[in-house]
């Protein structure tokens, strides 16, 4: 059995050098037999699981299921825990990982698939809220990043905004490639507590306002900080505690899918109908990353696919409980 998960490993890693839609099928028939909550799910439905031949068609698992059951095809004891961040400790979702060096492998893979060799980088990190809460997969993946780094200069940075500030102006006197990603709030913390010129450097915003402050819509969020910092342009990063590819933006909003994932639009009112593009509906996530929990989940947030490989964000359904990826309604 572990053969065939082997057999899915490595041509999930081929990516985009395979079909994904033939893959994605066949991840699906394998957590079919191996996963217990998402084949009772499907059973549920009473679909014809053999009759599912194509990615639009294939039942995604309510996100919500992360907070009230072990998520787990086949079984295996987890080497890690990821908790989801929010604004209280209600019922915070929980992602089993089965070994790191592939959750590694697949952050390296979607960042460089859009900023390239992850050597070429420093990376500060502001991340203060997932540092205190804890078991947070965001802060494994830039830790990671950070042992990918050259630069000794990378690092953490919990609330020395000093140290940070200076460390920000040494890169850029320097002329060293830097990516600077933060929660919003703190990104907005540092924006009014120094007078920074940060030409050159990719800010990267992820995260809310995590209760901290007022939310903003992104459009303000990133005028604010393009202004405040002197770039053209703020980058997003585009993740969550029960994905384990992420999507980034470069500009404008507008998030590239990694070659693990492909986003599906579903009617808000029919959650197994999709919109055409351009349309905004339902987020459903296909992240082949998930090979060991589940591929296939339908989140609470809204959007709309701009093209093929492209999306953006539109916010988040009304009803959706508050949790650390939150987005404002636009």
């Amino acid at each position: 059995m572990n053969e065939e998960r082997e057999a899915l490993i490595r041509r999930i890693l081929r990516l985009p050098n395979e079909s994904f839609e033939e893959l994605a099928i066949d991840v699906f028939q394998f957590q079919y037999r191996n996963n217990p909550v998402y084949k009772s799910y499907l059973q549920a439905l009473d679909r014809d699981i053999e009759s599912i031949q194509r990615i639009k068609n294939i039942p995604c698992l309510p996100i919500e299921f992360f907070k009230t059951h072990s998520i787990q095809t086949q079984e295996w004891q987890p080497v890690r825990i990821f908790q989801s961040s929010g604004t209280t400790d209600f019922n915070r979702s929980r992602h089993f990982l089965r070994e790191e060096l592939l959750y590694n492998s697949l952050t390296v893979k979607s960042f460089e698939e859009v900023y390239g060799d992850i050597n070429s980088y420093c990376f500060l990190a502001l991340l203060p809220h997932y540092l205190e809460q804890g078991q947070s997969s965001l802060v494994h993946m830039v830790d990671h990043f950070i042992s990918c780094s050259p630069y000794e200069q990378s690092g953490f940075y919990l609330h020395n905004l000093d140290d940070l500030s200076e460390q920000l102006i040494a890169n850029r006197e320097r002329k060293i490639p830097t990516v600077l990603i933060g929660v919003s709030y703190a990104l907005i913390d540092l924006a009014e507590y120094a007078d920074l010129d940060l030409e050159g450097c990719i800010v990267m915003e992820t995260g809310g306002m995590k209760g901290k402050r007022e939310e903003w819509d992104k459009s303000k969020l990133h005028d604010y900080l393009s202004d405040k910092f002197r770039v053209p342009q703020i980058h997003s990063e585009y993740g969550m505690t029960e994905l384990l590819s992420q999507a980034y933006s470069k500009k404008d909003g507008i998030f590239r899918e990694s070659s693990t994932m492909k986003l599906v639009i579903k009617e808000i009112s029919d959650p197994f109908t999709e919109v055409e593009t351009d349309k905004s509906g339902l987020i459903s996530v296909i992240d082949l990353g998930n090979i060991d929990t589940c591929s296939f989940i339908e989140t609470q947030d809204l959007g709309r696919k701009t093209d093929e490989a492209h999306f953006e964000l539109m916010g988040r359904l009304d009803h959706a409980d508050i949790r650390g990826c939150n987005l404002m309604v636009l």
